[in-house]
């Protein structure tokens, strides 16, 4: 509380701080201000309570990411979730929270049960066999919000329940826009998976091995695969793992692993490449998609903006509250809802 007084401009006490956060006092509109912007928050983040508990909360982190780490990944989601809500009280839209029904499942005992409840759920979802263009918008069709944001360098991404109103209103996921579009991928995948098995019946499997075993199967169905590949090889070169990386928007590593799980390469195979050619794979990624092209084109959050546009449009708020909502300048917004002018 010292150091955030020590940093406000106008200045203020450790004390009226605490008795903001206590509720014994309300802050000045002037000091609303000088809060959002020594903390980098919105104001509708300092002001609005919808959101009444982060239920289920699960950090991606680094093994060295501290508790102010995690508070800021924290911060970065409800200020998002309460615009998000904000916006959707605005539209009269209902909470929608029967996304995955019928479709969880206690536990797994087995690799193949995993790739198979993968099958499954793209079955159920009408995907087909081909690669998915977004993960994003998937997600956000099926009723989980989805972030992509700043967050702290040691915090790659968080989930958690939305409760409000002592009741649940939907499912949360942020990644963070630091990682390449290959791993925000994987981790949308994997944060699908802890929404649909709970746990594992196999000591032998962890439930975080589990995770990314049917985000590997989600991503990269293994009778494509092997229509692409052959159902057994003795090594793979790296062109082909490059053309399947940009084919499936997945890492190199991540194909990789996927070859020996479905047994197109024999575990051996896949043991001497991660020790020869593919070592470097797991810390940096070869041949990259390119930022706005192929995968990274279309793996963004879209859902927020078209609601905020669809509210504008119907007259529901003005141009300067969509900006605020969007946290955009006011003329970028006036040029979404008019149009580039002409001289």
């Amino acid at each position: 509380m010292r150091s955030l007084a020590e940093q406000m401009t106008p200045r203020v006490t450790a004390q009226a701080i605490s008795k903001y956060e206590s509720g014994k006092m309300l802050p000045s509109s002037a000091v609303l201000v000088a809060l959002g912007k020594t903390l980098d928050v919105s104001l509708d983040f300092l002001m609005s309570a919808q959101i009444e508990a982060l239920e289920g909360l699960e950090f991606r982190k680094h093994s060295k990411a501290t508790g102010r780490d995690l508070a800021m990944a924290e911060a970065v989601l409800i200020d998002n979730l309460e615009r998000y809500l904000a916006i959707e009280d605005i539209l009269d839209m209902p909470a929608n929270v029967e996304w995955m029904e019928g479709r969880r499942y206690d536990s797994v005992a087995t690799e193949g049960q995993i790739d198979t409840r993968a099958d499954e759920l793209r079955e159920a979802w009408s995907l087909g066999l081909d690669p998915i263009p977004s993960l994003c918008e998937l997600l956000e069709n099926k009723g989980i919000t989805v972030v992509v944001d700043d967050l702290p360098e040691r915090i790659n991404g968080l989930a958690c329940h939305v409760i409000r109103g002592g009741k649940p209103v939907g499912e949360a996921v942020v990644v963070s826009n630091r990682v390449n579009v290959e791993r925000r991928r994987f981790t949308l995948a994997h944060e699908l998976a802890h929404r649909i098995i709970r746990s594992t019946d196999n000591p032998a499997i962890t439930l975080e091995n589990a995770m990314n075993r049917f985000a590997g199967a989600f991503l990269v169905p293994r009778q494509r695969l092997l229509e692409d590949v052959g159902a057994t090889r003795r090594r793979i070169t790296y062109y082909e793992i490059m053309r399947l990386k940009h084919t499936y928007g997945v890492s190199a590593a991540t194909m990789l692993m996927r070859l020996g799980q479905i047994g197109v390469l024999p575990a051996a195979a896949i043991q001497q490449a991660f020790a020869t050619f593919a070592r470097s794979w797991r810390k940096s990624e070869p041949q990259p998609i390119p930022s706005d092209h192929g995968f990274a084109a279309f793996e963004k959050p879209r859902r927020f903006e078209r609601l905020v546009a669809r509210a504008v449009g119907e007259g529901l708020i003005s141009s300067v509250r969509a900006a605020a909502l969007l946290n955009e300048s006011l003329d970028t917004v006036e040029r979404r809802i008019t149009g580039p002018t002409t001289e």
